[in-house]
C-alpha cells in the first residue's frame, strides 16, 4: 500500500476475476470546490482582524494563551473538516500525516511568538527571518495587511494545504488577483525591520516620531558646530600645535549633549550600532599672534616665491632657446623649399620615365629572349651536325674493319614496302665514305702547302669542314635573326632604347641628388635595367668563332665604361656604380658562355677549346671579382664545362683493339683507323689539360688521367710494338701534362694516377734492351738511346724511383745529366 503526501485520498480497489487478478489505483477528488475554500479563508481573515482589535486592548502576556487555544481549535476544526471532505482507506495513515503537521505548526508558532519579543538593535536568527518571510508570503496571498505574529501559526496549515492543492487547480483559478493588494507604507516597512507590531499604529507613530526628532536634532547639532575628523590611533606628534593652544572640553559639558552618537537606519545600521565615533572638542582660546610668528611666515613665503621665480626663469630660458631653434628651422625650411620643390619635380619626372621604360622593356624583353634562343638553336644545330657526322664516320670505319661485318652473315633488312633497307644504308654509307675521304684529301693538301705534313698525325686535325649547302642555310638563318633583332625597338623612341640616353637620365639623378640616388638603390638596379639592351647587341657574339669580336670594344661597353666617373673627387669607397660593368658581365656574359659551352663547344676541337680557354683566362684576369669559386654563375659555367667533357668521353671516343698481325701493315685500313683514334685521344687529353688553372687539379686528374689516359690511351700503347713508335707516343702524352703537377712534389714518386703509365715506360725500356741483345752494335746503340729517352720521360713526371731502377738495371750512369736536359 502506497502513501501519498498530497491532500488527496488514495484508494486501492482490488478486483479478482475468474481468469486474472489485477489491482486498480483510483484517486478521489475532494467534494468541496475551491470557492468554498476561498470563502473559508475570507471568514478566517475576518476572525484574524477581530482578534487584532482585541489584542490592542489587552497586554502581550494575556494574549498568548487565548491565541494558542484558538489556534488549536482552528487546527482541530480544519482537520475535522478535512476528514469530512476526503476519504481515506486507513485511519492510521491520517494520524501519521496529522502528527508531523501539528509538530511543525507548534515549532512555527513558537517562532512567530518570538517576533514580538525581539528588542530594537537585536540581530534576528535564521528562524526569525524564516517566520518573517512566511508572514509576508501569507499576506501577499491573502491580499491584505500583514497579520499579527501570533495568528500566523494557525494559518500555516492553510497556506501549506493551499500550496499542495494548487497543482490540481484549473487554468482560470491559478491567476493571481492584484486588485486587493496594497503597497506597504514606509512606516510599516520600518516597523517590520525593527520588530514593532504592524497593527500597533500608535506604537509606530510614537517610535517614528521619536526617531525623526532624534535624527533632526543630531543633524542640527552637526551643522551648528564644526567637528574635526578624528582618526583612531593618531600619533602623539600630530596636532601638537593645537594641543598647546586649546583646552579640550567634552561635548557633554559644553553643549549638554551625549559624547557619542549612534547611527540610525535599517539592518545595516543596526549591525554597526555598537561602534561609535568620538569627536574632540575644539578649544575656545586662539593662538596669540606675535611679531616673530608673522616674520617667520613672511620669510617662508618669500623663500617659496623665490624658488618659484627661479624655476620660472629657467623655464623661460628654455622656451627662449626652443623659440630660437624653431625660428632657425623655419628659416632653413623656407630657404630650402625651392630646392625641395625642384627635387620633387625631378623625382616625379624620373618616376614617370622609369615607369614607361619598364613598360617598354616588359613588352620587348620576351622578343629579345626569343631571338637569342633562336640564335643559340642555330649554333647548336650546326655543332650537333658536325658531331653526328664524326660519330657516323667512326661507326662506319669500325664496322668496316671488324670481323663481324661479313656480308654473308648479315640477314636482309626490309622496310614496310618490302625494300631492302640494307641497300639504302649501304648507299648512305658509301656517300659518307666518299665525303670523308674528300675532306681528308683537302686537309692533307692544305698541310702540304703550309709545310706541316711531316709533323702531323692523322687524327689530330678537327674535321669541322661544312658543305656549301649547310653554310648557305646557316648564313641565311643568321641574317634573318639579326634583321629581326634590329626591328625590336623600331617603334620605340630613342629615349627608351638607347643606352646613352638612358644613362644620361640616371647620371643626372646621381649628380643632382646623390643621397636620394643611393637611398633608392639605383646602382643595384642598373645592371638588370641595361641587361636587355646588352643581350640584343650580343646576339651573334660567340667566343668559339674565329672572327669573334671582343665585347670590350662593343658600343654598350664603351657607353657604360665611365658611368658615374664624371667627378672623381665625389666617388666614395665601395660605390656600387663602380661595379656596373662587372655586374653586367656576371649577368650576361657568363650565362651566355655557359650556354655556348653546353650546346656549341666541341671538346675534341683544339681550336674551339683554345679560344674558349683563352677567353676564360681573360675574364679571370680582367674581372677577378666575378670569376671566382664563390660566384654562382661561375660555378654553373665550370660545371657545364666538366659535364660537356664527360659527355664527349662517353660518346665520341672509341679505341679499337686489333691483333698485332693486323697492325703489321702500316698502310692497311685497320692500322690507319687505330692510329687515327689514338691521336684523337691524345688530342682530347691535351684539350682537357688546357683547363689547368681554371678547373681544380682533382677534377683535371680525374678527367685527363683516369678517364682518358688509363682508360683509352694506355690500352692503345700496350697494343703497340715497343720501340721508337711507342716512345714517341709516350712523349706526346707526357708533353700534355702541366709541369705544375710535378714541381711541388716531394720524394721520388710521381702522382698516384700516373703509376700505371710509369710501369708501362719501365716495361718499354726493358723490352727494348732485351731485343737489342740479339742485334748488332748499331741496334744496341739505338736501344740505349731509346732507354735514355724513357729515363727522361720518367724524370719529367718526377718518377725518380723508376729512373733509379732502370739506370741500375741497364747500367746508365749519367742520370743527373739526363734529368737536367729533360
Amino acid at each position: 500500500m502506497y502513501k501519498w503526501v498530497n491532500n488527496c485520498n488514495l484508494s486501492i480497489v482490488s478486483r479478482f476475476g475468474e481468469k486474472q487478478d489485477t489491482e486498480v489505483f483510483r484517486v478521489k477528488k475532494p467534494n468541496h470546490s475551491k470557492k468554498i475554500v476561498k470563502q473559508l479563508k475570507k471568514e478566517y481573515k475576518e476572525d484574524l482582524e477581530k482578534s487584532n482589535s482585541v489584542k490592542q486592548e489587552t497586554s502581550v502576556s494575556a494574549v498568548v494563551a487565548p491565541k494558542e487555544e484558538s489556534k488549536a481549535e482552528g487546527s482541530q476544526a480544519s482537520s475535522e473538516q478535512g476528514e469530512e471532505e476526503m476519504e481515506v482507506d486507513s485511519n492510521d495513515d491520517q494520524e501519521e500525516e496529522s502528527e508531523p503537521r501539528s509538530n511543525t505548526g507548534g515549532s512555527f508558532s513558537n517562532t512567530l511568538s518570538s517576533l514580538s519579543v525581539l528588542r530594537p538593535g537585536e540581530i534576528p536568527d535564521a528562524a526569525f527571518i524564516h517566520a518573517a518571510r512566511k508572514r509576508r508570503q501569507l499576506a501577499r496571498e491573502l491580499g491584505g495587511d500583514l497579520p499579527p505574529p501570533e495568528m500566523e501559526v494557525g494559518k500555516k496549515r492553510l497556506v501549506r494545504e493551499d500550496e499542495q492543492g494548487g497543482s490540481d487547480e484549473d487554468e482560470d483559478e491559478k491567476r493571481i488577483v492584484f486588485s486587493g493588494v496594497r503597497q506597504k507604507t514606509q512606516r510599516q516597512k520600518i516597523a517590520e525591520e525593527i520588530g514593532i507590531e504592524g497593527s500597533d499604529d500608535e506604537a509606530l507613530d510614537a517610535a517614528g516620531h521619536d526617531e525623526e526628532l532624534s535624527r533632526w536634532e543630531q543633524e542640527q547639532i552637526r551643522k551648528g558646530i564644526s567637528i574635526p575628523q578624528v582618526q583612531t590611533n593618531q600619533p602623539e606628534e600630530t596636532n601638537m600645535y593645537y594641543q598647546n593652544s586649546y583646552e579640550v572640553q567634552p561635548y557633554a559639558s559644553s553643549y549638554g549633549l551625549p559624547y557619542s552618537y549612534s547611527s540610525v537606519g535599517g539592518d545595516d545600521s543596526k549591525a554597526k550600532s555598537d561602534s561609535s565615533v568620538t569627536y574632540c572638542a575644539p578649544s575656545s582660546d586662539l593662538t596669540p599672534i606675535t611679531t616673530d610668528l608673522v616674520k617667520k611666515r613672511l620669510t617662508d613665503r618669500l623663500s617659496t616665491v623665490r624658488q618659484v621665480h627661479c624655476s620660472n626663469a629657467k623655464r623661460y630660458g628654455q622656451i627662449q632657446e626652443e623659440l630660437e631653434a624653431s625660428v632657425r628651422t623655419i628659416q632653413r625650411l623656407e630657404g630650402s623649399s625651392d630646392a625641395v620643390a625642384d627635387q620633387y619635380k625631378f623625382l616625379q619626372e624620373m618616376r614617370g620615365y622609369v615607369r614607361d621604360l619598364l613598360e617598354c622593356f616588359s613588352e620587348k624583353v620576351p622578343l629579345i629572349l626569343e631571338l637569342e634562343a633562336a640564335m643559340h638553336q642555330l649554333l647548336r644545330q650546326r655543332a650537333s651536325r658536325l658531331v653526328q657526322r664524326r660519330q657516323d664516320d667512326i661507326k662506319d670505319e669500325s664496322a668496316e674493319f671488324s670481323s663481324l661485318s661479313s656480308k654473308a652473315l648479315m640477314a636482309p633488312n626490309l622496310d614496310s614496302f618490302g625494300r631492302d633497307r640494307g641497300a639504302y644504308l649501304e648507299h648512305a654509307k658509301q656517300r659518307r665514305i666518299a665525303e670523308r675521304e674528300a675532306r681528308r684529301t683537302r686537309r692533307r693538301q692544305a698541310r702540304e702547302q703550309n709545310g706541316k705534313r711531316a709533323e702531323h698525325h692523322e687524327g689530330l686535325s678537327s674535321d669541322d669542314e661544312e658543305t656549301s649547302t649547310d653554310i648557305t642555310s646557316y648564313n641565311l638563318e643568321r641574317e634573318r635573326i639579326l634583321k629581326e633583332s634590329k626591328k625590336v625597338f623600331e617603334d620605340v623612341l630613342e629615349d627608351f632604347h638607347s643606352l646613352d640616353t638612358i644613362k644620361v637620365h640616371f647620371e643626372e639623378w646621381r649628380r643632382l641628388y646623390s643621397a636620394c640616388y643611393q637611398d633608392a638603390y639605383i646602382g643595384l638596379c642598373l645592371p638588370k635595367l641595361f641587361t636587355p639592351l646588352v643581350r640584343l647587341e650580343l646576339m651573334d657574339w660567340s667566343p668559339l668563332e674565329v672572327d669573334c669580336r671582343n665585347f670590350e670594344y662593343m658600343l654598350w661597353f664603351e657607353s657604360l665604361l665611365f658611368y658615374g666617373c664624371e667627378d672623381q673627387s665625389k666617388m666614395q669607397k665601395g660605390d656600387v656604380d663602380v661595379g656596373l660593368l662587372p655586374a653586367i658581365v656576371e649577368r650576361v656574359i657568363i650565362p651566355k658562355l655557359a650556354v655556348l659551352a653546353d650546346q656549341v663547344w666541341d671538346p675534341l676541337s683544339s681550336s674551339q677549346t683554345a679560344r674558349l680557354v683563352a677567353f676564360v683566362h681573360r675574364l679571370i684576369k680582367g674581372y677577378p671579382t666575378v670569376l671566382h669559386g664563390r660566384n654562382r654563375n661561375t660555378q654553373e659555367l665550370l660545371k657545364t664545362i666538366v659535364f660537356r667533357t664527360r659527355r664527349t668521353l662517353d660518346n665520341d671516343i672509341f679505341m679499337p683493339l686489333y691483333p698485332k698481325n693486323a697492325l703489321e701493315n702500316k698502310n692497311s685500313g685497320p692500322y690507319l683507323f687505330f692510329q687515327r683514334q689514338f691521336w684523337s685521344c691524345v688530342k682530347l687529353l691535351g684539350n682537357i689539360l688546357q683547363w689547368h688553372g681554371i678547373l681544380s687539379d682533382a677534377t683535371l686528374r680525374e678527367l685527363a688521367v683516369d678517364s682518358t689516359l688509363n682508360r683509352y690511351i694506355l690500352s692503345a700503347l700496350q697494343n703497340t710494338e715497343p720501340g721508337e713508335d711507342s716512345i714517341e707516343k709516350s712523349c706526346s702524352v707526357v708533353e700534355c701534362f702541366p709541369q705544375q703537377w710535378f714541381s711541388n712534389l716531394k720524394g721520388q714518386q710521381t702522382i698516384p694516377q700516373l703509376e700505371n703509365f710509369c710501369r708501362y715506360l719501365k716495361h718499354v725500356a726493358s723490352t727494348v734492351y732485351r731485343i737489342s741483345l740479339a742485334g748488332s752494335d748499331v741496334e744496341r746503340r739505338n736501344a740505349r738511346e731509346q732507354i735514355k729517352e724513357v729515363v727522361k720521360l720518367l724524370g719529367r713526371i718526377n718518377a725518380l724511383d723508376h729512373v733509379i731502377a732502370i739506370a741500375t738495371e741497364h747500367g746508365i750512369k749519367d742520370i743527373k745529366t739526363l734529368l737536367e736536359n729533360k
